[in-house]
């Protein structure tokens, strides 16, 4: 059985792999799929309940999936709940492909630096590609109601669609991380073992410094000294930059012990006899032969990433709000009365980040699997 036929076989492996496909299609898209603006408030629809879908009108007939205007009542003086009013004179269709909020699908945007920002780091924008504009989402209602299907948060915003745009930032830190972390390791592990010497004692004693480093205490730190004046893009490749700076140092040092047994094999020395540059030959040569190794160690690192872009958002030093990412959503968990009475706020961003991270684990054990030569039955 080959490599690719023992991860196709491995139903972990399909699953994790399907599931995270899912997931960034979704984020992708999420202009499309989103029914509201994440950053738009619905008018007296702060903290509402997920949406209940109703198929039959208030005379009991049939006529189709459909909502009914839905806004929170005054405070009961007794019991201290807040009643839902629904006004079902007014029921409003479920329908696909309907008109929405407009947007720029496939747009490209770089914020200003924040010196030149206005209070609100959204709105300088400098737009490198145009996109397409368009009106178009995947679902929504054709009347006055909304349909909220994980209902809305404290600022009256479509908790689903917060999610969808958030899936940008929290899936794509991880990505971006490992690439710029593991050029850097494998260019250091690859010098390091393949001249040796002193520049290996000086390579290896700046990896183990940086494995000394605490990741999230140095992120936690660096970030609190941050100038508060940051938009949400500005943080967001902070913390890329800053959590590559410190993951790096484990790869170098795995490449390096692998490269030290490459460099004495037949095919290196016979490009170093033919004339070949030091340089060529490790990367023509010897950093290809621990592809494996890499493939696997970064999709088992990718998850590292999306727990520290969460944590630092949890506590708030992270992407900030109105930005939403998984992370700052999770943030409301530290509040007791939104556990108890808005428990819709908490779960799906916890379970998008647990799930997201079991398929990257799932997917890099199939990697590790697959890509071992004595796992492999011919």
């Amino acid at each position: 059985m080959g490599k690719w036929q023992h991860l196709t076989h491995n139903p972990l492996a399909r699953f994790g792999l399907g599931i995270l496909l899912c997931f960034y299609l979704l984020a992708f898209g999420a202009d499309f799929f989103a029914p509201y603006n994440p950053y738009a408030s619905q008018v007296d629809g702060a903290l509402l309940p997920p949406t209940q879908i109703y198929w039959r009108n208030t005379a009991g007939e049939f006529i189709g999936p459909h909502v009914y205007p839905t806004t929170l009542g005054p405070v009961s003086l007794e019991t201290g709940d807040r009643p839902l009013v629904v006004d079902r004179t007014q029921p409003s269709p479920l329908r696909l492909f309907v008109s929405g909020f407009e947007y720029h699908f496939l747009q490209l945007s770089l914020p200003l630096p924040s010196r030149w920002s206005l209070q609100d780091p959204r709105i300088e924008q400098r737009v490198i590609v145009p996109g397409i504009p368009s009106t178009l989402h995947f679902f929504g209602t054709a009347g006055p109601g909304h349909l909220n299907l994980l209902g809305t948060d404290e600022q009256a915003r479509d908790q689903l669609s917060r999610l969808l745009f958030g899936a940008r930032i929290s899936l794509s830190i991880g990505l971006l991380g490992v690439a710029i972390a593991f050029p850097i390791g494998l260019f250091v592990g690859g010098v390091s073992g393949y001249f040796g010497g002193w520049l290996d004692g000086v390579l290896m004693r700046l990896v183990e410094v940086l494995m000394t480093i605490p990741t999230i205490y140095l992120l936690v730190s660096l970030a609190a000294v941050l100038p508060p004046g940051l938009s949400s893009a500005e943080r967001f490749m902070l913390i890329i930059f800053i959590t590559s700076f410190v993951s790096w140092a484990g790869l170098a040092r795995v490449i390096r012990g692998q490269v030290l047994s490459l460099k004495e094999m037949g095919y290196v020395q016979a490009a170093q006899a033919m004339g070949g540059r030091s340089l060529y030959i490790i990367l023509r040569h010897v950093l290809p032969q621990t592809a494996s190794y890499v493939i696997i160690s970064a999709t088992l690192a990718i998850p590292s990433f999306i727990v520290a872009e969460s944590v630092l958002s949890l506590i708030g030093l992270g992407i900030q709000q109105p930005d939403p990412s998984w992370g700052n959503m999770l943030s409301l968990a530290t509040n007791a009365s939104i556990l108890v009475l808005q428990p819709w706020l908490i779960w799906p961003p916890a379970l998008l980040i647990v799930t997201t991270v079991l398929c990257f684990n799932l997917l890099g054990d199939a990697l590790r699997d697959a890509l071992d030569p004595r796992s492999l039955r011919l």
